[in-house]
């Protein structure tokens, strides 16, 4: 039965958050100030509350579609240099997708398990999150470990990810919302890990209190 209340605990919160529809006909809920998808806020509480952070990690952070595969293949390639230096030919990045090799705490890691076994992740871990700075866990802000964030130009981050949540929809015969509607909803900060200038000045703002750990870079450039 203790196992099952952390899941009933973030179930009464859950119902306690303001909601409202996103684009693509999903539910998102308010929490500490910023939009998540409904059916990812259980992974991201419990990465939050759960995961223990090495001071070897490498954390990258991004909104959605703001650069997120190219800075994984960019970083895994990086740290891994030493093992595939003398043979490019045998780069995992070759036969496996970036997200495959840099997974994401709250879609991939706490998936299915409230507190999984991270032990299997070779050192330094590299691993992902789109969740803004401050809901990251405390154990990723304390420990030194280092946090690479990328962050996009707002109207192709936004064009971008409007276009991929309506490929991939659930209900495709439901008419989405129009352009404009789903703009003004993404200006009043309500879209999946938004506002996006919280997001981004959160980032930036820790940069310049940690540039030792925290490096903040522009998709543009």
């Amino acid at each position: 039965m203790e196992a099952d209340r952390p899941k009933n605990d973030c179930e009464e919160l859950l119902q306690t958050l303001p909601r409202q529809k996103n684009w693509d006909g999903r539910m998102l809920c308010q929490y500490q100030h910023s939009w998540f998808p409904v059916k990812y806020f259980r992974r991201i509480l419990s990465a939050k509350n759960n995961f223990k952070a090495h001071e070897t990690d490498i954390i990258l952070a991004t909104m959605p579609k703001a650069g997120t595969t190219w800075l994984k293949a960019l970083i895994f390639s990086i740290v891994n240099r030493h093992l595939y230096n003398s043979s490019l030919n045998e780069s995992p990045l070759l036969s496996s997708n970036s997200h495959d090799l840099v997974p994401f705490l709250e879609l991939d890691i706490y998936r299915v398990d409230e507190n999984p076994d991270l032990e299997s992740i070779p050192f330094p871990r590299i691993l992902a999150t789109h969740v803004p700075y401050r809901v990251l866990p405390n154990s990723i802000k304390e420990s030194g470990c280092k946090i690479i964030y990328m962050c996009r130009n707002p109207l192709d981050q936004f064009v971008s990810h409007r276009h991929f949540l309506l490929q991939n929809r659930l209900e495709p015969e439901e008419e989405p919302l129009s352009v404009d509607e789903a703009c003004e909803m993404y200006c009043n900060g309500v879209h999946p890990f938004g506002p996006f200038w919280d997001h981004v000045l959160g980032f930036w703002n820790a940069s310049l209190e940690k540039p030792d750990t925290i490096l903040f870079l522009k998709y543009e450039n």
